[in-house]
């Protein structure tokens, strides 16, 4: 089973180069499932029920999020009614939404799981040992397991690859919005990339229009940021796995700009 990821989703110029590059991935690889990180897709900051559904219309499987899942208040309105995207499932008791889901799609199945990491970031419950309750219900369901650490610190999630392997097909973090050059198979099967980086504009910062990040670092006042549209660059994996055993047989970066693309 071929599965294709994809990086942090940030704002409108991200979710135009989703739009245009999907086919193209699609025709090359052959995925059987597409799982994208759509927790900046709104602006920069979380998602709204009409993005969701233009990304299922344009071929995605499942979404997962991040720290910034709760920022569009439209999402308390849907989010319990949509099985195919995940929150953060170490988030307090109580959350709505799901923590993980069962994607099936081309006659696969794939469990995905959502985690949030601690470190730099606000300290909810455990990521360790929310991926050891999801995961052992999913091997009932399925083989093949995602799990997207949304996470800043590279160490956690270095430390959550290792502490998976064997146990989960994939771990990819995400949340830097740079793309790492670790994309490697552990010793029990388990493709890792500490983060699979983003789609959206490469002349901002992570993103972001690059002016207002700047004031902010010159003067540490308040700054609005907002999505850069410059062109962008594209940032995904695609990793190939073993139905049976759920081991992962390979994984490959995706790294592409809209310059490269438009020469295609």
């Amino acid at each position: 089973m071929k599965v294709l990821f994809v990086g942090d989703i940030v704002g409108n110029t991200g979710r135009s180069a989703l739009k245009q590059v999907l086919p193209s991935l699609r025709s090359k690889y052959n995925p059987h499932i597409i799982i994208v990180n759509g927790e900046n897709a709104a602006a920069g900051r979380g998602i709204t029920g009409a993005i969701a559904r233009e990304f299922f219309e344009w071929g995605v499987h499942g979404i997962t999020m991040g720290n910034h899942t709760w920022d569009n208040k439209d999402i308390f309105e849907w989010i319990d009614d949509e099985p195919r995207l995940v929150r953060p499932a170490n988030f307090p008791p109580g959350a709505p939404g799901q923590g993980s889901a069962l994607i099936k799609a081309n006659g696969k199945s794939l469990g995905i799981i959502n985690l949030q990491g601690r470190t730099f970031l606000p300290p909810i419950d455990c990521p360790f040992r929310a991926a050891d309750e999801l995961i052992a219900e999913l091997k009932e369901k399925t083989s093949c397991i995602l799990v997207d650490l949304h996470a800043e610190a590279t160490s956690e999630k270095i430390a959550m690859g290792w502490y998976l392997d064997g146990r989960a097909s994939i771990v990819v973090g995400t949340h830097t919005h740079v793309q790492t050059n670790d994309d490697t198979i552990l010793p029990n099967g388990t493709a890792y990339l500490t983060d699979c980086g983003m789609v959206g504009s490469k002349e901002g910062v992570l993103g972001m229009e690059r002016t207002a990040v700047e004031h902010r670092f010159l003067t540490q006042l308040p700054v609005r940021f907002v999505v850069d549209e410059g062109k962008w660059h594209f940032h995904a994996l695609i990793a190939d796995l073993d139905e049976q055993t759920g081991r992962a047989n390979s994984i490959t970066k995706i790294r592409l700009t809209e310059d490269e693309w438009l020469l295609m």
